[in-house]
């Protein structure tokens, strides 16, 4: 066969692990379809509904119709014609904010999204200004935004995790050793609440300190929130962005774990205010509409009013429409790390040779095992053992083997979690033989 082209030829990060992570993970569930699934961080499906999506296209064109008083016409361009650039649903998701975060807004600071990766890809793409700026991330880190990042040549220094969910210590290191190397660290991208993949969460005191840092060291914070909604019986805390007296906070939201993925939207609140070249001053939001406009051209309409027709069934909170969510998630984490418990009993001397986090709420629990996980592994595990997860690797910079392995309870319910359990168990044995 004759090649035409060679990757060598190609964007450098074609050729990067970190954009070959998510097509391998899939590739291996399509493989082993039988294969339990504690990989997948999936919403749960037992609340999909055809019915609902036309409900809530119906719901909103309503809306269009009697609140905002858009004639019939208007109605059917509003959701059949190419659409405003930011979004449609800006003014609902400002709503949401206010009354489920606490977060007043401007509702000109949203830009509506093609799910949450582009919101990444757009900030990232508009921070990248030269060869010397470098994006910061706590460590292990979203394999989605280290990819983003790969696609605009923005390299991605790691910042040390810890029990609060980020060493300030080290990131204060990190963003001062960069500059005495003539770089400039930009922004720091977290996930405060039940983080992917490790499922930590910062507390209250740890955000202060970590705005308070971003302030004095004149970087951005990237939030990113797809779980927040998702804790236990514990409190929720205010997010970085609700407690951002600076504005020193992009935050990062979808729709894919509250309303549904398939609709693929998100959007980035950005009210930071930049100065143009003419001397007006506008928002961030504006400048990635301007990048927006020129890579998806505007968020699906249909997709948008779906995800508007379910923000107005429960009055634009969020938190009210993922309560039966919310109890599924809870009882699948408690059988999970329930289920660890009893798998993996710890002895009386307390050298447990595989320890877990305890995290409250979200999808993912991390296990650690005394020895090194791969992809290999994995697929032996789909292949001889019948059960998925996520090696810890594939959220680290570096490509070798980590000790370590992601489990998520979002997908697999009931007994089909214990049996999962009792097959990783039987892996995990076996290696330790």
């Amino acid at each position: 066969m004759d090649v035409e082209l060679s990757v060598a030829e190609l964007h450098g990060a074609l050729d990067d692990p970190a954009l070959n992570s998510m097509n391998f993970l899939n590739e291996v569930a399509n493989h082993y379809p039988d294969a339990i699934s504690l990989a997948a961080g999936r919403p749960c499906e037992d609340f999909f509904d055809l019915d609902a999506l036309h409900e809530n296209l119906r719901r909103f064109c309503a809306y269009l119709a009697d609140d905002l008083g858009y004639s019939p016409q208007q109605v059917r361009r509003a959701v059949f014609q190419y659409g405003r650039t930011k979004g449609i649903i800006h003014e609902l998701i400002a709503s949401n904010l206010q009354l489920d975060e606490g977060i007043a807004i401007d509702p000109e600071s949203v830009v509506v999204t093609v799910g949450c990766q582009e919101a990444m890809f757009l900030v990232l793409r508009a921070l990248r200004a030269s060869e010397r700026d470098v994006l910061l991330a706590v460590s292990p880190t979203y394999v989605g935004l280290t990819g983003a990042a790969r696609l605009v040549d923005l390299p991605v220094r790691p910042v040390a995790t810890g029990p609060a969910g980020v060493d300030l210590d080290d990131l204060v290191a990190v963003i001062r050793r960069e500059r005495a190397a003539g770089r400039r660290p930009r922004a720091c991208y977290v996930m405060p609440d039940f983080a992917n993949p490790s499922g930590l969460s910062m507390d209250v005191p740890t955000r202060r300190e970590l705005l308070r840092i971003a302030r004095d060291e004149d970087i951005l914070l990237l939030e990113d929130n797809p779980y927040g909604l998702f804790h236990t019986e514990a409190d929720r805390l205010p997010t970085l962005k609700a407690m951002d007296e600076w504005r020193r906070v992009v935050y990062l939201g979808s729709f894919a774990k509250t309303v549904l993925p398939g609709a693929r939207v998100g959007y980035v609140l950005a009210d930071q205010r930049v100065a143009a070249t003419d001397g007006s001053v506008g928002l961030f939001a504006d400048q990635l509409s301007k990048i927006k406009s020129m890579l998806t051209v505007n968020t699906s309409a249909i997709a948008q009013a779906v995800v508007g027709g379910r923000l107005l069934e429960h009055n634009c909170s969020l938190a009210k429409a993922n309560i039966r969510e919310r109890e599924i998630y809870t009882g699948n984490l408690t059988r999970l790390l329930d289920g660890l418990a009893d798998r993996f009993p710890h002895p009386a001397n307390g050298s447990a040779r595989v320890t877990w986090t305890v995290p409250a709420g979200g999808f993912f629990v991390v296990l650690t095992v005394p020895f090194p996980v791969d992809d290999a592994l994995l697929e032996r595990s789909a292949r001889d053992y019948g059960v998925l997860w996520t090696p810890m690797s594939h959220f680290y910079e570096q490509t070798a083997p980590v000790p370590a392995l992601r489990l998520s309870c979002s997908v697999e319910r009931g007994e089909r979690i214990d049996t999962g359990l009792d097959r990783l168990a039987d892996l995990i044995n076996d290696q330790l033989v």
